[in-house]
């Protein structure tokens, strides 16, 4: 795949000598509505043929960032390129991208088929060959023999594989995706977030997709960018924003994790600091050790499914504290522990039901335990700005 290049301007090779296409590029974008800043300083780079995902809470810049992208709002400073080509101030309607929202916006009053060719119509397709398209767009999302229904007589899934096929059918560079599953169920939402990956693997079309939903965005992507404030706070692969996420708020907002306040006492060769209940705990850092210096405060994360609950102290050299079991929760596929301890305050463990005598420990709420866990499931962060 050749590297696509801005006139008059080289780009220096990624580190792993691999030569990328991007179709969405944002570059030091900025936009400001009166004094409130939505989107500050967001550089932004999405592979062509990827599913990326922009997640965050609400008020975060990730729905007015895919707005830029869309051309629905144009950047107060900033560069945007679609395959290659600026499109600051192009309008919407001339960027080679659709956008599918939450709520639809199907008409009524056309049948499915109909729905699915009218943007072929408004651009003046031929009827013949607008219904071949349409009945392609209709078969990619499994709803073929369905062209003459009204879309009101269709299930809430079905009118949002409608709502697919018509951002589908002109075959855009890029499909955005604006929170399109927050209208559906738990059961079918789930079921569409496997649908979505699967056609977005079939067209190849590289698919932008916002949401608020951490399980969501780990399932689907092949990366994503966690925002707060307008900025990227972290980039990566689902894996790494969920095993080694470098700040707590990142480590907070996806998944859950245990948050311990800490002073550096040592960096070499392990993170080892002191709470102020004089616990010492060990951890590594995700991201190279920068602002992490002995005497600073440091915050150390555990992952729940990460720590071990047993009835005795760890006799295999792991960090381990003792506490008083106050809460036992059961959540189908896991268990989950909350254990009160004097050296850390409440620690959470997660245990999965499909292991042997999981869900049920033996023990008794008020009953002493031990948690802990292994040097490499804590990981050390500087404190948040």
């Amino acid at each position: 795949m050749v590297l696509k290049q801005r006139p008059g301007e080289g780009r220096a090779a990624p580190e792993d000598g691999v030569a990328r296409q991007y179709d969405v590029e944002l570059v030091a974008v900025s936009r400001s509505f009166g004094n409130v800043v939505a989107v500050d300083d967001l550089t932004l780079r999405v592979e062509a043929g990827s599913f990326f995902s922009l997640l965050g809470p609400s008020g975060c810049g990730k729905t007015t960032t895919l707005r830029l992208i869309a051309g629905f709002e144009q950047p107060d400073v900033g560069e945007i390129f679609i395959d290659g080509a600026s499109v600051v101030g192009v309008p919407a309607h001339k960027r080679n991208v659709n956008t599918v929202f939450q709520h639809y916006a199907l008409f009524p009053h056309l049948d499915v088929a109909d729905n699915v060719a009218y943007g072929l119509k408004q651009l003046g397709v031929e009827v013949n060959e607008r219904k071949r398209r349409a009945a392609e767009a209709l078969e990619l999302v499994r709803l073929t023999g369905y062209e003459h229904r009204r879309t009101w007589q269709l299930s809430g899934g079905q009118q949002q594989r409608v709502a697919l096929a018509r951002a589908l059918v002109n075959k855009p560079t890029v499909l955005l995706l604006d929170e399109p599953l927050g209208a559906l169920d738990l059961k079918l939402r789930k079921a569409m977030q496997h649908e979505l990956k699967a056609l977005q693997l079939e067209t190849g079309i590289t698919f932008v997709y916002v949401t608020h939903d951490q399980e969501e965005a780990l399932t689907m992507s092949d990366r994503l960018a966690v925002l707060r404030a307008g900025r990227i706070r972290q980039e990566g692969t689902p894996r790494e924003i969920y095993e080694a996420p470098v700040e707590r708020y990142v480590a907070d907002f996806v998944g859950i994790s245990n948050f311990f306040t800490a002073t550096v006492e040592d960096t070499y060769p392990t993170i080892t600091a002191r709470t102020a209940s004089g616990q010492i705990l060990t951890a590594v850092a995700p991201t190279p050790t920068a602002g992490i210096t002995r005497g600073s405060s440091v915050t150390v994360a555990v992952r729940p499914e990460r720590v071990r609950l047993e009835r005795a102290a760890p006799g295999d050299g792991t960090q381990g504290v003792e506490g008083r079991l106050v809460e036992v929760t059961f959540l189908g596929e896991a268990t989950e522990y909350r254990v009160a301890t004097p050296a850390l305050g409440d620690v959470l463990a997660r245990r999965q039901n499909s292991e042997v005598g999981s869900g049920t420990l033996s023990t008794r709420l008020g009953d002493t335990v031990w948690v802990s866990w292994e040097k490499a499931a804590a990981l050390a962060m500087v404190p948040e700005d």
